[in-house]
């Protein structure tokens, strides 16, 4: 097996066909019907993704993923009504690695379950070819552990968050495209109208703080993309 994936979701006839082709395509799958019950399961240890409805009776998945996220970095993926955007940025916020609009096929799913545990798993190919520690003024990064400190404090990144940080700091003081950071980031084309990256990048800049005079370490540059500043 290449990964144990939990599947939150009330749908009962939904997760079984999802998680029989999951299966299929070389993953171990526990299916779990309510977030209650998905909260204690992602926080067991035992998985190494959660994928999460986001539409479930008494705990829905905004819960389960605020409950999720106050304890545990292990990524998730967010299952979300299409059009839906306010949910879609809700999760972003709280924490969630990505999102799949429902109706989605199960192999659109599983690209994305692939495209995320790719870039979080110990298995790390770009970083152990580049290998040892990366810094950039007071921000340090691990790529092998994937750890990162700032100001010699541990850095709460979620699984997004620390490939997006990555890619910037590995390209300090040049800009990086919202494209590029798609593709290298969530492992998947950027897609027109999505907020994914401007989301997670507001998460990291709040993490980091302003820089002395005010200004952001990660700076916007208009219609070209981000920056993470070199000091």
């Amino acid at each position: 097996m290449i990964g144990k994936v939990l599947l939150v979701d009330d749908d009962v006839e939904l997760s079984s066909m999802l998680s029989e082709y999951i299966v299929r395509e070389g993953f171990d799958v526990d299916v779990v019907h309510d977030g209650e019950a998905g909260v204690g399961a992602a926080l067991s240890g035992a998985y190494s993704i959660v994928v999460l409805d986001v539409m479930m009776p008494d705990v829905g998945g905004i819960e389960a993923l605020r409950r999720i996220r106050g304890q545990s970095r292990i990524p998730v993926l967010m299952l979300t009504a299409r059009g839906d955007d306010v949910d879609r940025i809700v999760g972003l916020e709280l924490g969630a690695d990505d999102y799949v609009p429902k109706p989605c096929t199960p192999r659109e799913l599983v690209a994305r379950i692939r495209a995320i545990l790719r870039r979080s798993q110990d298995v790390q190919i770009n970083s152990d070819a580049e290998g040892g520690m990366l810094a950039v003024g007071p921000l340090v990064m691990w790529p092998q552990m994937r750890r990162s400190h700032w100001h010699g404090r541990e850095l709460g990144l979620t699984s997004t968050e620390y490939n997006l940080l990555e890619i910037l700091a590995r390209s300090a003081g040049r800009v990086v495209s919202k494209a590029e950071l798609s593709e290298q980031g969530l492992g998947r084309p950027l897609a027109r109208f999505d907020r994914s990256i401007d989301v997670h990048l507001s998460s990291i800049r709040h993490k980091l703080g302003p820089r002395s005079d005010g200004r952001p370490w990660i700076e916007t540059v208009r219609g070209l993309g981000y920056q993470l500043i070199r000091e």
